[in-house]
């Protein structure tokens, strides 16, 4: 656990330096909220549990992947592709899986960046990698799934068939809120851009 302490100290440190510099060079901050967490014992049991293989550490680092989670909220759907690119690019940082629920949302209507990344972590006598998933998403979207979430677990992953449709209905208004979002800060830069011109 204390590994997996390091490793969001690690990434943590990395977004927030990106962050930084990206709001100097380009005078806009493409991150809005970063949260991390490192998943409890009981969940992590939980997760071995319906995997049905036994509790233990070695288990759990083969097949619990979000022991160490951070979420980055930010304004923009292509602040999102922004922010993964700009990770792609750190050379002590590997990517090892990415899924795509932006692009290609859940049925649910989930939408969100998971990219499962490998950090080392340098310690006195050894170099330590650890798995890390990172989950970018818009506030919006953030909204939209801690509210899902807190229904979820309100009705033990039983939800009624009225809610489950009206989450998916909500997911459609939370993409066009994206889109009209997008499309207001293109007209906003468009604007900024053409008073720079004249």
């Amino acid at each position: 656990m204390l590994m997996h302490r390091f490793a969001l100290e690690e990434v943590n440190t990395k977004l927030k330096i990106l962050n930084e510099e990206f709001q100097f060079l380009h005078d806009y901050n493409p991150m809005e909220h970063i949260k991390s967490r490192v998943k409890s014992f009981e969940s992590i049991g939980a997760k071995l549990e319906k995997k049905q293989v036994d509790i233990t550490p070695e288990n759990a680092r083969k097949y619990v992947h979000d022991i160490s989670g951070i979420r980055v909220s930010c304004s923009f759907v292509s602040d999102i592709f922004k922010i993964k690119e700009m990770l792609e690019n750190q050379s002590d940082l590997k990517i090892l899986r990415i899924k795509d629920y932006v692009t290609y949302p859940k049925p649910n209507g989930y939408r969100s960046l998971h990219l499962l990344c490998e950090v080392p972590i340098f310690l006195t006598n050894r170099v330590e990698k650890i798995v890390v998933e990172i989950q970018i998403r818009t506030v919006a979207m953030d909204f939209w799934a801690s509210l899902e979430h807190k229904i979820y677990y309100k009705y033990k992953q039983e939800a009624p068939e009225r809610l489950v449709n009206e989450l998916r209905d909500a997911a459609k208004i939370v993409t066009e809120l994206d889109d009209k979002m997008k499309n207001l800060n293109d007209e906003i830069e468009k604007y900024k851009f053409e008073q720079e011109e004249n």
